[in-house]
């Protein structure tokens, strides 16, 4: 598996998102003014097809680094895609100086990451007709 950063928006992790969040999870309001500040993080397979994206940003009204947008093409998981992408989100931010990390996962995704350290703070919010819960790590 091959790893790359981006600085801007990159047309393979829009196309992973566009799949998996508007195609089959049916989400509208996917794309956002984050996407062209944030850092974009995806992995490719041995075959160089981008395969999973996410995106890390400085959240100014948490004080911390956010993980975002998560997102592995359906063929991949269960492969410990989405662990791997986890852990690259979190070395990229301790590299800018994060000392924590905050997600807002889906609530059906929770248990994934409880299993990677994560933990569940705040209450359950609704986007776009999905629960989704604020969850944090200290790195």
């Amino acid at each position: 598996m091959k790893v790359l950063v981006y600085d801007s928006f990159p047309v393979c992790a829009k196309e992973i998102r566009e799949a998996v969040f508007r195609e089959e999870q049916g989400f509208q309001n996917e794309f956002d003014e984050i996407d062209h500040t944030a850092t974009h993080i995806v992995l490719f397979n041995e075959d160089e097809l981008p395969i999973a994206t996410c995106r890390v940003f400085w959240n100014k009204t948490m004080n911390t680094y956010t993980l975002g947008r998560l997102a592995v093409i359906k063929k991949y998981r269960g492969k410990n895609i989405g662990s791997a992408i986890v852990r690259e989100a979190e070395k990229c931010v301790q590299e800018k100086g994060g000392k924590s990390i905050v997600l807002h996962s889906q609530c059906q995704a929770a248990g994934f990451y409880k299993k990677l350290g994560y933990e569940e703070f705040g209450d359950i919010e609704n986007e776009e007709g999905c629960p989704h819960i604020w969850m944090r790590k200290s790195l």
